[in-house]
């Protein structure tokens, strides 16, 4: 009995030596798929539009790399620039294209831009669910709503076979580059637009406004209307060809026009050579990153796009 025991003892500590052994083993290679040895610390901020895509990027690069920790915030394209110039941050995600003035910043600041466009959006404007007068509207229709001296005041003022019933506004925050889009080519003019409406840099602060009041109107990026289509409705836009409705195809192909846009992450091109974090990160993006694309409501970019994307980050563009 005694020999039993100790045979049996002789295998537990030999199975316990392997397992300590692999699992040495496996933190010495970084723990994650690959065996890597990828650490460090990656900070994002910037659209809230790019927001739901980075989030869900940097969580599955972190089970694949637990060495390495990633931080997603949203400020705003115009407020994720402003910390990226300064360095506060490592990315900057935006749903426009870097300024003059903002390039200059970073330049002075010893930083050099690489715009990599990680997916296409479409600016969606949303009503209430309960409406059930508004199916859809012009260009002109809504430059007519938001455009700095705008008398609208009533969906009367729209169209006059609307309710004479109050427009309760929601749109993004000056910062946004989806309202540097938006009014540029609504309004005709970048950043022109009435002030009277509820701005937030927040798009599910939008998406509570508009689903609490059936006379509301507001827009934001495609993502957010598709998680929640429960409560509000999305309104055909006409560009001059004919009312279209925001979807996946009509986004990809760009005949929702004019608001279809691609989206992107900044990165500095000295980083992308000289971290490894970033440059992994950023590879990441474009390949198993984009099968999240879809998932968080965007529309993936056509294959050649991923490819010339990451030529950029290995430097070979």
């Amino acid at each position: 009995m005694l020999k039993k025991s100790l045979t049996v003892a002789g295998a537990l500590v030999l199975s316990l030596s392997l397992a300590v052994g692999c699992q040495s083993n496996a933190n010495t290679q970084g723990g994650g798929e690959g065996g890597d040895k990828l650490s460090g610390t990656i900070k994002i901020d910037g659209s809230s539009t790019v927001y739901p895509i980075s989030q869900a990027v940097a969580e599955e690069f972190m089970k694949k790399h637990p060495g390495v920790n990633v931080t997603v915030a949203q400020s705003g394209t115009g407020g994720g620039f402003e910390k990226w110039t300064k360095k506060e941050t490592d990315l900057s995600d935006a749903s426009r294209p870097i300024k003059d003035d903002e390039k200059k910043k970073a330049e002075k600041n010893g930083l050099e831009p690489v715009e990599i466009p990680v997916a296409n959006d479409g600016i969606t404007v949303v009503v209430n669910k309960e409406n059930d007068f508004v199916k859809e509207l012009s260009v002109e229709d809504l430059k007519k709503i938001w455009k700095p001296d705008s008398k609208v005041k009533t969906w009367k003022d729209v169209k006059p076979e609307w309710p004479d019933k109050p427009i309760k506004l929601y749109g993004p925050g000056t910062s946004s580059g989806t309202f540097g889009y938006f009014t540029e080519e609504v309004v005709g003019e970048e950043g022109k637009s009435r002030t009277n409406y509820t701005q937030s840099e927040d798009d599910n602060t939008l998406v509570q406004g508009v689903a609490g009041d059936k006379y509301s109107l507001g827009y934001f990026g495609y993502a957010y209307y598709e998680e929640n289509k429960d409560k509000l409705k999305a309104v055909k836009i006409d560009g001059g060809k004919g009312a279209v409705a925001p979807t996946d195809k009509t986004i990809a192909d760009g005949t929702y026009a004019p608001l279809s846009r691609p989206i992107f992450v900044y990165a500095d091109k000295k980083s992308l050579n000289e971290r490894k974090e970033i440059k992994e990160f950023m590879k990441f993006y474009l390949t198993t990153g984009k099968e999240l694309v879809s998932e968080v409501g965007y529309i993936p970019l056509p294959e050649d796009q991923y490819k010339k994307g990451l030529e950029m980050i290995e430097g070979k563009k």
